[in-house]
């Protein structure tokens, strides 16, 4: 059976793809706390912070191939830049494009040595065009998508694709933060109408993945067209 790595699998988008992968997939999952509620996936499970290095090499050391890597774990920051600490930055930098240089970096060995892989980051339309008061989010996603451009080029002549999905606002808990007139405002400004759903974006990452890997070095937006 193929085996896929996902993070920030305890809840939201992560929790939807791991859903979606695992009548397919031997899984191999990640959340930062909260392990309880992954109980309800199979495979193995993990509690540590994505942004360890050497948590992470332990993870993928459990894996003999790792067919599928998705990169999930985010966290947001909503904060002027006067008020912006630098321990909220750089927790932002480090959960959200750290960890996806932590888990590429052992994932790609096991793929490299097989000439096969996929990998998909998950992240944002504001990494694209920016997000008043989301700084170092925005900074972070925008990272990911240039990092997976790279990396695509990188990995392209060993048969691995590298690609990234954007969503635009998803109902998850990373934005329950919203008012409810903040919600209104923002679901009137996307043409579909309303928020996407985790498993929307989880049934493109899993169409994504069973794309050809001549589809490698893109970013996909998946927003109801909001941008």
């Amino acid at each position: 059976m193929k085996k896929a790595l996902v993070t920030g699998a305890s809840r939201g988008i992560g929790y939807a793809v791991a859903e979606r992968l695992k009548e397919e997939y031997e899984l191999f999952l990640i959340c930062k706390s909260n392990p309880d509620l992954m109980s309800g996936l199979p495979g193995r499970h993990y509690t540590g912070d994505t942004g360890d290095h050497d948590f992470i090499e332990k993870v993928i050391n459990d894996m003999d191939s790792v067919d599928l890597l998705v990169n999930n774990a985010g966290i947001a920051c909503f904060d002027l830049i006067q008020d912006m600490t630098p321990e909220k930055w750089n927790d932002v930098l480090r959960t959200d494009l750290s960890s996806i240089y932590n888990t590429s970096h052992f994932a790609a060995k096991k793929m490299i040595s097989r000439h096969s892989g996929r990998i998909i980051n998950i992240s944002s339309v504001w990494g694209l065009y920016g997000a008043s008061c989301e700084s170092a989010y925005s900074a972070a996603k925008g990272g990911v998508n240039a990092f997976t451009k790279a990396l695509a080029k990188e990995l392209a002549p060993s048969g691995i694709a590298v690609n990234a999905l954007a969503p635009g606002v998803i109902d998850t808990d990373m934005n329950k933060n919203f008012s409810d007139e903040e919600r209104a405002d923002l679901t009137d400004r996307i043409p579909a109408g309303r928020m996407g759903t985790p498993e929307e974006v989880a049934e493109a990452v899993y169409l994504l993945s069973e794309m050809p890997v001549y589809l490698t070095g893109q970013i996909i937006s998946i927003d109801g067209g909001f941008i």
